[in-house]
């Protein structure tokens, strides 16, 4: 039968479809059997056909009487032909012995309990015995038992007794989920039960409500993984098209670099073009002069080979006279300024890509600006340095000068309940002003300010910016430690190497990190704290004498503890502040709301200072340390 279902005729299959079909119910065979006159049909149709009978068994077919009821046997051959028609022959060998071997057990006869020989025709479920057409008789004739409930051969009668009783089962015990016979109601009093054919009734209700539930349920997630095909062809079309943006986006960029580059690169060109111009009108001079002076050898060298003395006299008397100035180069030297002033403008641009870059991860401002209020980004123009700059020994970073219009306002409240704090008003570095701010601004800055400050820590903390040091600023007496985290004084200068960006005068250190938008909080320890200053200060804040010192310069702003004094100071300007015990303070700078916030760490913290200004650079974290001993560091924080 493998080979026949390997065969190459398989396909021709589909011809024989007629062939293979039972007279009976006119559809493919099931479970063929053969009859002895050697007609084919179901075992179910044959013995449903047969079932009323008790004598003159004959073929549905061609009418052949037979004795007595034949002993069918299933046809395996019509029956593999019939799964070769379905498609199923290639089927696993050993499944097909297993279903064969039910369908045969199924096809069997049904024998007589009474004579063992004979194939039963009815199963008498009173008397608990299948009987023959020749036993059943007196179930027919006699009316003792006319009561007795008769119904087509059943296989194993054993399986529907009780085997506590030896009864019928009657009931369904719906809380044991089992059946019972009468008998066993006694012990189920207390359950729920109910006939076999009610209960059969109630659980094929709820099958099929249960099957039709899986219908839904199974149609949903139809539904669903259509939808998540959809989505993802969706997320992919919305993918492909952010990255055909991305990528116009930078090929705009590299365009503008490139054209930068070009620009660039023609000033330097043409510089080079002018002295090699240059060079070129000495070279053509001194060429002349070399010609001239040619000329006169070969005037003197005929000269001297005249015969007539008056003659060689006066020609010689005129060579004397021709004057031959020496050979002079002119020092011709390339415009430094110009390409120093071209290398500048790239590495500011440089700075300005690290810096984009840099701040496009940082995490947006808490309150959102209104459409209509909305500004678009401004980059800094590449001439001016924006950020800090790993410049060479030459490059020194000029100290910007800002219109006199522009304020920056000192809050001196120390305490948000204290209505009664005055405020001072002190004129210093900061945005360009086109008028005093109107009450509604603010009253809006103020509102937005006590919203921070009544913020918890843990609230804080989601703002939360790791800081590390910067090792070109530090002075020579700041020692740096743990990963730039760590500052202290040193009692003997270090040998750093001379930086542009290092602090000269004033024993101070940056953050490495700068903020231009957005809002930042982070934390210092103070070990010591007593001559020290926490605060901030823009990237072009002086780095020499006595006024890089921070808060006494308008680029600035901190506060400084100065033995038991703590006062904060901005522009020259000091403000005494009340006496704290804090060992950990939080700074929180809001870039767009234009404040910095001193606090006490604490499970709720409380304001130290608080100053208001507009910033236009950006800002980085500054620290001042002078006594030795004093230990300050940055703490690390999970956002």
């Amino acid at each position: 039968m493998a080979a026949l279902s390997r065969a190459p005729s398989e396909p021709n299959l589909t011809a024989l479809e007629e062939e293979l079909t039972c007279s009976i119910c006119l559809c493919l065979f099931s479970v063929p059997v053969t009859v002895p006159c050697g007609h084919n049909f179901c075992a179910s149709c044959l013995e449903l056909t047969w079932a009323d009978q008790v004598r003159d068994f004959s073929c549905p077919q061609c009418r052949t009487a037979f004795p007595e009821r034949p002993q069918l046997r299933k046809n395996t051959v019509l029956c593999r032909v019939v799964e070769q028609l379905h498609g199923s022959g290639a089927g696993d060998g050993r499944e097909d012995d297993e279903r064969e071997e039910e369908e045969q057990e199924a096809a069997a006869p049904i024998y007589c309990d009474s004579c063992l020989q004979a194939a039963a025709t009815r199963t008498c479920l009173t008397c608990m015995a299948s009987f023959c057409a020749e036993h059943l008789r007196p179930h027919h004739d006699s009316p003792a038992f006319r009561d007795h409930q008769l119904c087509p051969p059943v296989r194993d009668l054993q399986q529907r007794k009780c085997p506590q009783h030896n009864k019928l089962f009657e009931f369904f015990c719906s809380q044991h989920n089992c059946c019972i016979c009468s008998l066993c109601l006694l012990s189920h009093k207390l359950c729920y039960t109910s006939p076999l054919q009610q209960a059969k009734a109630k659980a094929e209700s709820a099958l099929k409500k249960r099957l039709a539930e899986l219908h839904s349920q199974s149609e949903r997630s139809v539904q669903a993984m259509s939808s998540v095909k959809s989505f993802q062809s969706q997320a992919a079309e919305a993918a492909t098209r952010k990255r055909d943006l991305l990528r116009a986006e930078f090929s705009e960029i590299k365009a503008l670099i490139e054209e930068k580059e070009n620009q660039t690169l023609k000033v330097i060109m043409e510089e080079e073009k002018r002295v090699c111009n240059k060079f070129d009108y000495i070279y053509k001079v001194l060429g002349n002069k070399k010609n001239e002076i040619q000329s006169l050898r070969d005037q003197i060298e005929m000269a001297l080979t005249e015969g007539d003395d008056v003659l060689f006299l006066k020609r010689a008397a005129a060579l004397q006279r021709t004057p031959i100035k020496e050979a002079f180069v002119p020092a011709i030297e390339m415009d430094q300024n110009m390409i120093h002033a071209a290398y500048q403008s790239a590495i500011n641009l440089k700075d300005v890509v690290k810096l984009t870059v840099n701040v496009s991860m940082e995490k947006k401002a808490d309150a959102k600006p209104t459409p209509g209020k909305m500004k678009s980004p401004s980059v800094p123009f590449p001439n001016k340095p924006a950020v800090k700059k790993k410049a060479t020994a030459e490059q020194r970073i000029p100290k910007e000068k800002v219109p006199p219009a522009t304020k920056t306002t000192f809050l001196e409240e120390t305490d948000p309940q204290d209505k009664k704090s005055p405020v001072k008003l002190v004129p210093t570095v900061g945005a360009l002003s086109t008028g005093a701010p109107n009450a509604a601004t603010v009253a809006k800055t103020k509102e937005l300010i006590n919203s921070f400050v009544k913020k918890t820590r843990m609230e804080l903390l989601q703002y939360a910016a790791n800081i590390t040091l910067d090792f070109n600023t530090a002075h020579i007496k700041v020692a740096l430690s743990d990963r730039y985290t760590k500052m202290s004084v040193s009692d003997t200068p270090l040998n750093y190497n001379h930086h542009p960006q290092r602090f000269t005068d004033c024993p101070q250190v940056m953050g490495f990190q700068c903020f231009k938008r957005g809002v930042h909080y982070w934390e210092v320890e103070m070990q010591k704290n007593n001559f020290c200053g926490i605060g901030i200060c823009y990237g072009t804040v002086d780095r020499h004498g006595l006024d890089s010192r921070l808060g006494r310069n308008s680029s600035s702003w901190c506060i400084e503890w100065f033995n038991s004094k703590i006062s904060a100071w901005h522009n020259d300007v000091e403000k005494c502040l009340p006496s704290t015990k804090a060992t950990k303070i939080g700074v929180l700078l809001h870039c767009d709301g234009g404040f910095v916030l001193f606090l006490t760490v604490e499970e709720k913290p409380s304001l130290i200072y608080k100053f208001k200004a507009q910033f236009t650079e950006a800002v980085y974290p500054a620290f001042w340390l002078f006594s030795s001993g004093t230990v300050l560091s940055l703490c690390q924080m999970k956002p």
